[in-house]
């Protein structure tokens, strides 16, 4: 029985290392908690979709996954989703760059045009916007025009003009069709 409990005793010691006490432990509970909130603040974060403007792409309720860092080093590309703050609102919403800083963008019977040239957009259904007119309209250097998946039901530089750049916050990573 002593052999047993001598043994058990000897593992346990060997387990506990020693030098590890409950304020080692808080210590490294701490920090591993600031490393998630200081994840989530400046690099990652789920967002939920609050609007049918991006459907059938993201649909109302859907989550997110947005990342943080690479607006802040690169110019978004044409057809990336991106989120920023509303300037009605000041929500934080998801749209499509349409065109970016010097590119000429126009909607002619429903189909998207930069730079006169017609835009593949898989992600549009095109029998849903037929007969809309927009444009021609110049996006300035240092801003991108961004509209909705859903055309006849967004809110986007259609009205309140191109964004600048600096106001984009994240890049969709995933959740996106």
């Amino acid at each position: 029985m002593r052999r047993a409990a001598r043994r058990w005793a000897g593992a346990v010691a060997r387990w506990r290392r020693p030098g590890r006490t409950v304020l080692s432990w808080t210590v490294t509970a701490l920090a591993a908690a600031s490393v998630v909130v200081a994840a989530r603040v400046w690099v990652v974060e789920p967002l939920r979709v609050g609007s049918d403007s991006m459907s059938p792409t993201v649909d109302r309720g859907a989550v997110v996954l947005v990342e943080k860092l690479s607006p802040r080093w690169r110019q978004p590309a044409r057809g990336e989703l991106i989120a920023f703050c509303s300037p009605e609102d000041g929500q934080l919403i998801l749209k499509r760059v349409a065109a970016v800083g010097g590119d000429v963008v126009e909607i002619r019977d429903g189909r998207l045009f930069v730079n006169d040239g017609p835009v593949d957009e898989p992600s549009l259904d095109a029998a849903l916007d037929d007969g809309h007119y927009f444009g021609p309209v110049p996006v300035p250097t240092g801003a991108v025009f961004l509209l909705g998946d859903n055309r006849t039901n967004s809110i986007d530089s259609r009205d309140y003009g191109p964004v600048p750049l600096g106001e984009i916050e994240a890049r969709v990573l995933l959740g996106a069709r």
